[in-house]
């Protein structure tokens, strides 16, 4: 059996944050940040109103109602997220508890940026083995909280935002995901991350890892950039050597929303005409493991797909972590 993408749908906060507004709490400008990263707007969560979960739960129904399926005809919950609920339970079993599901698998897998794309592996396997026929995939963020709109948090205060996206996968004899690429490299797990509050320390959470600003993400842009733009087209290549495939056989190529400038380099590698990529960090600034599934459903709406295409998804993020898919619609 293959897996066949049937489902899709996002959600994304009301409230929109534009480069003007950050400019009263950073020393930034509008310029400044499209041309570092491309990004205009991004959306940041209503407390109160939205959450990782009640976010995920939104998109869900949109691509469960688009896939039209029951609700209990999931067989599982595959949540990626770096930004959950709780410190624990995972979001997986809130999403599963708002869309009233019962007894089915629901974990969490953090991937960060590459979230997506390991999901999708994963839900493929479960798939092709048939341990599961329909599932429940979804990428849903709230980074908004965890930033420090100052100064000093300003690298990552920038670039990220907040939303979620889901697809439904489903057992089916028809193409459907061809193949994943999948791979990790810790040796860079420093350069983009958040090390507090975590186990390492004794204390876990203190008032001086707060004054300190050791609560807040760090990210070294250049390396990230730099490993990005290698990574990228090597995991593509990947897949299309596997597949047989030429970069021309590709119709619609979606990379994760990390930078305009890096999905550009990655496209003229790729030699891919621009209205064959796709690009959307401009609304929305990086919403991490939601960028691919928010991307997806914005084009599947668009009609930028049509049955028979070949679509490529890529990601690259924190770990380091990065992976490809190639999917026939």
């Amino acid at each position: 059996m293959n897996s066949s993408l049937i489902g899709w749908g996002f959600y994304v906060p009301e409230r929109i944050v534009t480069n003007k507004e950050l400019e009263s709490y950073i020393d930034t400008s509008d310029e400044w940040i499209q041309e570092r990263s491309g990004i205009k707007e991004r959306r940041f969560f209503k407390p109160g109103k939205d959450t990782v979960s009640t976010m995920a739960a939104e998109a869900s129904k949109k691509a469960i109602e688009i896939a039209g399926i029951k609700t209990e005809d999931i067989d599982m919950i595959i949540m990626a997220t770096l930004s959950p609920d709780y410190f624990f339970p995972g979001s997986g079993v809130l999403v599963q508890r708002l869309l009233g599901l019962k007894n089915i698998p629901a974990f969490d897998i953090r991937q960060q940026c590459s979230g997506f794309i390991y999901g999708l592996s994963l839900a493929d396997q479960y798939i092709k083995t048939g341990a599961c026929k329909t599932i429940l995939l979804i990428g849903s963020e709230v980074q908004s909280g965890i930033m420090e709109i100052s100064d000093r948090g300003r690298d990552i205060a920038v670039l990220f935002g907040d939303g979620a996206g889901a697809v439904i996968l489903q057992a089916s004899e028809e193409p459907g995901i061809l193949s994943t690429h999948i791979h990790s490299d810790g040796e860079f797990a420093e350069e983009l991350y958040m090390k507090n509050p975590g186990s390492i320390n004794p204390d876990f959470v203190s008032k001086q890892m707060i004054d300190d600003g050791e609560l807040l993400p760090y990210m070294n842009g250049r390396m990230v950039f730099k490993t990005a733009v290698q990574k990228f087209p090597e995991v593509i290549e990947e897949g299309l050597v596997q597949n047989g495939l030429s970069s021309n056989d590709i119709d619609l190529f979606i990379p994760h929303q990390a930078n305009a400038r890096i999905t550009e380099f990655v496209r003229e590698k790729l030699g891919l005409p621009e209205e064959k990529t796709v690009s959307n960090i401009h609304k929305y600034g990086n919403t991490t493991a939601a960028t691919i599934p928010i991307a997806l459903a914005e084009s599947m709406e668009a009609g930028l797909l049509k049955k028979g295409d070949l679509l490529c998804l890529a990601a690259f993020g924190s770990g380091f972590t990065w992976g490809s898919a190639f999917i026939r619609i």
